[in-house]
């Protein structure tokens, strides 16, 4: 009982960190990702493919979010835009305190995008709110057609569903479709993207849906304040 009272007192101080964060986001018209998803479904490359396309249109942020080293944070930064990386030393899973310290020194650098990419990990970040617009879950092709209903409460989580990969169809028995179809069977609503980050199939529509979104945000904003 103590344990499961506890774990609802830090996911509940999370809320409050996390509803301050989307205050802030909201106000400075700033569009925040969450991106999950197993290790090694490739969050880091399609970071990267999307800086390439962006980072000279929007001001950029990416806090990348692993257990030990920063690797991910500089070669993210090879591709000309402000990387950050959160290292948890054992967390499975960032937290809205995480996301605020780091953001804390760049308060004074508004952004239109910040990525945050979450630790390599299917269960431990669904119930946390970092403060974002959307989590963005990432499942590779090869990783199993039933992935999605292995670990629904990630699938009911996420708004926007990336499935990765797709230049591998061929080597792997593995079934794009039948994956987007599982996790529509969890969450109908679901906005689905097929890519391949080592070909560039359907990076255009993600990088046009992803402007799409940020000019809406901006709208709302506009529209807020009169």
């Amino acid at each position: 009982m103590k344990r499961v009272e506890l774990e609802k007192k830090v996911i509940s101080e999370n809320e409050r960190l996390a509803r301050a964060n989307r205050e802030k986001y909201a106000k400075e018209g700033t569009f925040v990702l969450n991106l999950v998803s197993s290790p090694g479904s490739g969050k880091t490359m399609l970071i990267e493919e999307t800086a390439k396309r962006l980072r000279d249109e929007l001001r950029m942020l990416v806090l990348t979010g692993d257990i030990m080293t920063e690797n991910d944070a500089r070669r993210v930064a090879r591709h000309g835009v402000d990387a950050v990386q959160i290292t948890t030393g054992g967390a499975c899973h960032l937290d809205a305190k995480m996301v605020d310290k780091k953001l804390t020194p760049y308060k004074d650098r508004p952004f239109d995008l910040v990525i945050v990419e979450n630790v390599g990990n299917l269960v431990c970040p669904a119930p946390y709110d970092l403060g974002e617009d959307l989590k963005v879950l990432l499942i590779a092709v090869g990783e199993g057609d039933d992935k999605p209903l292995k670990y629904p409460p990630m699938v009911a989580a996420s708004e926007v569903l990336v499935v990765n990969k797709t230049d591998l169809v061929e080597y792997v028995d593995s079934d794009p479709d039948a994956i987007i179809e599982n996790a529509m069977r969890i969450k109908p609503d679901l906005t689905v993207f097929k890519v391949s980050c080592k070909t560039g199939d359907g990076l255009e529509e993600w990088i046009e849906w992803l402007k799409s979104r940020l000019a809406e945000k901006r709208q709302t904003r506009a529209s807020a304040q009169g």
